[in-house]
Formats: C-alpha cells, sequence, structure tokens
C-alpha cells in the first residue's frame, strides 16, 4: 500500500522517509496553515529535494492557477493536491499541466459520487477527508464505511485522522471491492511531535506495518 506523509516541513525528514519507501511528501501551500511550507524553507531548498522513492505533493487551497503551476516549476512538484472549493473548470486547467488530486472533504451521511460526480473527468485521484471547521486537515477520524459499497472509479487518497493504531482496520478495509481504486493512504497530525514535525519512529512502524 503507497504511503504519503503530509504536512512536511523539513528537508532532513523527507529523506528519511525516502529512506523508509515512503512514495509521497506533502508541502502545505497555504499561508494560513501552521505547517505552511515557506515558513520553514525555501523554493529553491524544496526544488531540491530529491529521493530514490518519494514524490513531492503540493497541498493549495484555492489558490489562484497561475501561481499553482509556477510553483510546480519553481518547486519540482509530481502531483497538485486541491483542498479548498475549487471548481471543475479550475481542477481541469491545472490537470492539463500536472497531475491533480481533489479533496472532498465529507460530512456524514453525504454522497460521495454525487459530491465527486462533476470532477469525474477532470481530475487524475480524488482524496476523501473529515469534514471540518476551515481548510486543511482536521485531525478528525474519517468514517470509512461511508465508502463501502461504493464504485468511485478513480484511484483515490484514504486519509482523515489515520493514527499508527489503524493499520489493521486499513488492511481489513483494503478487501472491500471500493478499494481496487484505493491508491494511498495520507497521514498527517495522529504522526506528530509537533505540526510539521513528525515523529519519525511511529511513521516507520507504521510504514513497516502497512507494508508487511
Amino acid at each position: 500500500m503507497r504511503i504519503k506523509v503530509c504536512g512536511i516541513t523539513r528537508p532532513d525528514q523527507v529523506m528519511q522517509l525516502d529512506e523508509m519507501g515512503v512514495e509521497f511528501a506533502g508541502f502545505i501551500f497555504y499561508p494560513k496553515s501552521p505547517r505552511y511550507v515557506f515558513s520553514h524553507m525555501s523554493k529553491e531548498q524544496l526544488k531540491k529535494l530529491k529521493g530514490q522513492h518519494i514524490n513531492k505533493v503540493g497541498v493549495f487551497v484555492n489558490t489562484p492557477a497561475e501561481e499553482v503551476l509556477q510553483m510546480v516549476d519553481a518547486c519540482g512538484l509530481y502531483l497538485v493536491q486541491l483542498h479548498g472549493d475549487e471548481s471543475p473548470r479550475y481542477c481541469e486547467k491545472i490537470s492539463n499541466y500536472v497531475t491533480v488530486v481533489k479533496a472532498f472533504r465529507m460530512r456524514e451521511g453525504e454522497n460521495i459520487l454525487w459530491r465527486a460526480k462533476d470532477y469525474q473527468d477532470v481530475c487524475d485521484m480524488f482524496l476523501f477527508d473529515t469534514e471540518g471547521a476551515g481548510y486543511g486537515g482536521t485531525g478528525k477520524k474519517f468514517n470509512w464505511n461511508i465508502l463501502k459499497g461504493e464504485n468511485v472509479r478513480k484511484p483515490f487518497f484514504l486519509s482523515g485522522g489515520i493514527q499508527p493504531e489503524d493499520c489493521d482496520l486499513l488492511k481489513e478495509f483494503a478487501k472491500e471491492p471500493v478499494a481496487k481504486d484505493l491508491f494511498a493512504i495520507d497521514i498527517n497530525s495522529k504522526f506528530e511531535v509537533a505540526p510539521g514535525l513528525k515523529n519519525l519512529e511511529k511513521v516507520k512502524a507504521f510504514v513497516n506495518s502497512l507494508k508487511a
């Protein structure tokens, strides 16, 4: 199972994640986030960050399209994750240039396929997270059960308060028919010492267990 560690702020931790075999590192380009990447490193530093396995993901919230495209080049981003209220037309413009992951913050009982239907043909992947105040991750547990029985028909990231103890639950979820489209597991705040500073021992144990 692929893993994305989001909210990275330290270059040395990116390289350690790469050594663990983590496939994706998420960098927050939302200035109001405590994990805002440019509070910790420059564009040049970010662009120079390269590992054997890891791919850089830029997380944006309602950012002008031209700025997103500039950051893709300036920072060497592999994927763009859109976590705001971006329209299908906006997503299509970005996806003509780089692979796009559209995030959906889901409420309990909300119909996922109805929510995502207008984005089906203009995004490359989806990400499902928990609804909360403001933008970005909430750290609240996402109820994966609302995905069961659905046919997403698009590779998706599973996010929302995933914690170290969830490995067995994730392996069970991976047996569900909907998980044929499960692309990666997205982890963040439950693996931190402080915002943006990861507990790498917890991450390593999780990675080893999930990939075993």
